[in-house]
């Protein structure tokens, strides 16, 4: 076994696979940390997430372009960002009890919209596998030759490249613009932000629109970039995973990638794990990204510091 452990951590193909395995959580981490910044509990990611692996099959299939499946990804998960965003920002209501409710509306909406796109209107239960148009690999001229390095990092999906660069982008919005100070400003003291004349309503619907629509994007890389078909409830709890990654990154975007990178890793091993024919039940297999994930809070992250405002409604005060 320790062999067949060694052969597995020196293999390419393995570092390949965790840069795709995290590429769905950074993307939605990345529009989780601007709204969580801003004051708002991204615990809805999955919901996000699952409406875009339904926004792209349709999207894709519907017009036989993958780019459209992409777009309509995007809106669909920005759908689910203003949802949340009016009853969180505009109705004031409970943050986490309104994350639940669309997560758990989701998962029988996807499929529901799937059935009455791809059954021609009769809304019976679609027996085939439905195929539609896919991403295609982009592989990086002159980059994508290197030896170990390129297949690694150069050889992969576009939304890939997508999800890295936006890394040093999210940290440069939040630390280096006028509007990341206002989304920090109003995630930690949002009466004195009103007071200086910056919209706390505007900055906290704009920032869970496009969480919205990056979490959209991170559930179509597994509708039409990985597995090119629909399952219900495709993502397996990734969205709380890249939620729990931006808690372990302590709401800091550097962080946040590391700890998808993490999660990222834990899954492609467990996927190669289970072909050594080990004597463990699958089932165990499957669960140790998510192990890893509760044992990186307990050991690592300590005592959580939320954003001051984190899951407050903000009502503006009468003058």
């Amino acid at each position: 076994m320790l062999d067949q452990l060694l052969q597995i951590f020196g293999s390419v193909e393995f570092y390949a696979a965790i840069v795709r395995m995290a590429t769905p959580l950074i993307l939605a981490t990345m529009g989780g940390i601007i709204a969580e910044r801003a004051g708002l509990v991204t615990f809805s990611m999955e919901s996000m997430m699952l409406m875009g692996t339904i926004g792209g099959i349709i999207g894709s299939g519907l017009t036989n372009n993958v780019w459209v499946g992409l777009l309509v990804a995007g809106l669909f998960g920005l759908i689910m960002g203003l949802i949340y965003a009016v009853m969180a920002v505009s109705v004031g209501a409970n943050q986490i009890v309104t994350c639940v409710a669309l997560n758990m509306g989701a998962t029988g909406l996807s499929s529901l919209l799937y059935v009455m796109a791809f059954s021609g209107g009769s809304g019976e239960v679609i027996q085939n596998v439905i195929q539609v148009p896919s991403l295609s690999v982009w592989k990086i001229p002159l980059l994508g030759d290197i030896p170990v390095l390129g297949p690694i990092f150069f050889n992969h999906l576009p939304l890939v490249y997508l999800a890295f660069l936006l890394v040093p982008t999210i940290w440069f919005v939040l630390y280096r613009t006028t509007w990341g100070l206002k989304v920090r400003a109003v995630g930690e003291h949002p009466h004195a932000a009103d007071t200086v004349g910056i919209s706390v309503i505007k900055v906290r619907y704009l920032s869970l629109l496009f969480c919205g629509f990056l979490a959209g994007l991170a559930g179509a890389f597994l509708s039409i970039g990985v597995l090119n078909t629909f399952q219900q409830n495709m993502t397996s709890g990734r969205g709380f995973i890249a939620y729990t990654a931006i808690v372990f990154g302590k709401w800091e975007p550097v962080g946040a990638f590391l700890g998808s990178l993490l999660f990222g890793t834990a899954d492609a091993l467990q996927l190669r794990m289970q072909t050594l024919n080990l004597d463990i039940p699958y089932q165990a297999m499957v669960a140790f990204p998510y192990v890893v994930t509760l044992l990186a809070l307990v050991l690592f992250v300590g005592k959580a510091s939320w954003p001051a405002a984190s899951g407050a409604p903000y009502q503006r005060e009468e003058k």
